[in-house]
């Protein structure tokens, strides 16, 4: 009885540290994840002060415009928001720089972690290697996510 509960543990601890692989794998891609989503958000910011900036270039410089700083309403003249406009699109095409460069980092980082860990996706695998029977030893430490 001795031997089969150690047999047990060994299991317990192989499914444990598979999930625990598995967990880091799906942080690594939610972190991803949410770099993606604040490139498009900052792509979509970018946009919007592109089709701002054209609109005010064609403007006379003393007219009055508006913009909204924070949820405030404030008035000003179209020479007075249009370089601060111009120096947050330069801010903005940095950032989408930066993220974009993390973006890639990260996707790095997840095929190390991939390659390290040998995990495969469902349905992604070569279709000669599904049809090959894995012996025993052969299928310790693969961990596949669907």
């Amino acid at each position: 009885m001795a031997s089969n509960s150690k047999k047990q543990d060994k299991k317990s601890e192989k499914s444990l540290a598979a999930e625990e692989i598995v967990n880091g794998f799906q942080t690594l891609r939610a972190e991803q994840r949410a770099l993606s989503g604040k490139l498009s958000e900052f792509e979509l910011d970018l946009n919007e002060h592109k089709m701002v900036i054209e609109t005010l270039k064609n403007v006379n410089e003393d007219r009055k415009c508006f913009r909204l700083v924070g949820g405030v309403l404030t008035e000003r003249k179209v020479k007075d928001v249009l370089p601060v406009l111009i120096s947050n699109q330069e801010k903005l095409k940095e950032m989408i720089e930066i993220i974009n460069e993390q973006i890639g980092k990260k996707g790095q980082e997840i095929n190390e972690y991939r390659e390290k860990h040998n995990i495969r996706f469902k349905g992604l695998e070569n279709p000669k290697q599904e049809e090959q029977p894995l012996s025993s030893t052969e299928s310790r430490g693969n961990v596949l996510v669907s």
